[in-house]
C-alpha cells in the first residue's frame, strides 16, 4: 500500500509541475523564447514518459494482478524507448541552445530560429520513435518459449531477452550499437556543450553573476548527469549481463526521479517562470 502511495503522490507531481510549464509557456508572451519551446517540448515528454511505466506499476501495487499480455509488453517497451531517446536528443539540442545563448550571444538569434527549433524538436522526436521500432522489431522475431517472469518492474530490453530461448547474439550486438549511437552521442553533445559553457560562466567579472550562473550550471548538470549515467550503465553493455536487481534501482533513477526533478530544475525555480507564473494567478483571479 505504501508504495502505491508513493508512486501515486509522485506521478501527480510530476504531472502537475510538467502541465504548469506546458500551459505558462504557451499562454506568457515573454516565454515565447527557444529556451521555453524546448521546456515545454520536455515537460510533454516527461507526462509521457512516466505515464508510460509508473501507472501501470501503481495498479500492479493495488490489485496484485501482475500480468501483461506479450503484444502489450511490447508496446510499452516501445513507447518507453522512444520516449526515452527522443529526451536523450532533447537536452542534447537544449544544451546546444543554451551553448548559442551564452558562448555566441550575437549569433543566437539568427542561428536558433523558430524554424530551426520546429525542425530540431521534430527531429528528436522521430528520430527517437524510429531508433526504438527497430529494436523492438527485433526482439519480437525472436522465440519465447520458456519462463514468462519478467525480473523487473516494467518491460524493458534486458529481461525480456533474459526469456528467449533462441540465440540472441546478433540482436544484442545490434541493440548495444543503436543504444551507444543514441546515449553516447547526445551525452556528448550535451556534456560538450556544458563544458564550453563552465568555461564562460568562469570568466564573467563579477562574483555575483558567476554565482547566479554557477548554481543554475550546476543544477542542470547534475540531473543530465543522473539521467545519461544510469541509463548508459544500463544499456551501454551486453544486456543479458545486466544485474537484475541494480538494474531495477536504477531505472527508479532515469524513469520516475528525473521527470519529477526536470520542472523544478529547468523551469520552476527560474524567475522569469515565476514571474509568469505570478501574472497568470493574477489574471485568474480577475
Amino acid at each position: 500500500m505504501s508504495f502505491s502511495v508513493s508512486f501515486s503522490v509522485i506521478y501527480v507531481l510530476t504531472l502537475s509541475g510538467n502541465l504548469i510549464i506546458i500551459i505558462v509557456c504557451r499562454v506568457e508572451k515573454s516565454l515565447c523564447t527557444p529556451m521555453y519551446f524546448f521546456l515545454s517540448h520536455l515537460a510533454a515528454l516527461e507526462i509521457c514518459y512516466i505515464s508510460v511505466t509508473v501507472p501501470k506499476m501503481i495498479h500492479y501495487s493495488v490489485s496484485g494482478d501482475v500480468t501483461i499480455s506479450f503484444a502489450a509488453c511490447l508496446t510499452q517497451l516501445y513507447f518507453f524507448g522512444s520516449l526515452g531517446s527522443t529526451e536523450c536528443f532533447l537536452l542534447a539540442v537544449m544544451a546546444y541552445d543554451r551553448y548559442l545563448a551564452l558562448c555566441k550571444p550575437l549569433h543566437y538569434h539568427s542561428l536558433m530560429t523558430s524554424q530551426f527549433c520546429s525542425r530540431s524538436v521534430g527531429c528528436c522526436w522521430s528520430f527517437g520513435f524510429i531508433f526504438t521500432m527497430s529494436s523492438v522489431l527485433l526482439i519480437s522475431s525472436l522465440k519465447f518459449c520458456g519462463s514468462n517472469h519478467i525480473q523487473h518492474l516494467f518491460c524493458d530490453i534486458s529481461p525480456i531477452l533474459r526469456l528467449s530461448c533462441t540465440d540472441i547474439r546478433h540482436t544484442e550486438t545490434l541493440i548495444f550499437l543503436l543504444a551507444s549511437f543514441t546515449l553516447v552521442g547526445s551525452c556528448l553533445i550535451t556534456l560538450l556543450s556544458y563544458l564550453k559553457i563552465l568555461s564562460t560562466v568562469l570568466g564573467i567579472s563579477t562574483q555575483s553573476g558567476r554565482g547566479r550562473a554557477s548554481a543554475t550550471f550546476a543544477s542542470h548538470l547534475t540531473v543530465v548527469t543522473i539521467y545519461y549515467s544510469t541509463m548508459i550503465f544500463v544499456y551501454v553493455r551486453p544486456t543479458t549481463a545486466n544485474a537484475s536487481s541494480l538494474n531495477q534501482i536504477l531505472s527508479m533513477l532515469y524513469t520516475i526521479l528525473t521527470p519529477l526533478l526536470n520542472p523544478f530544475i529547468y523551469a520552476l525555480r527560474n524567475k522569469e517562470v515565476q514571474r509568469a507564473l505570478w501574472k497568470l494567478k493574477s489574471r485568474l483571479k480577475l
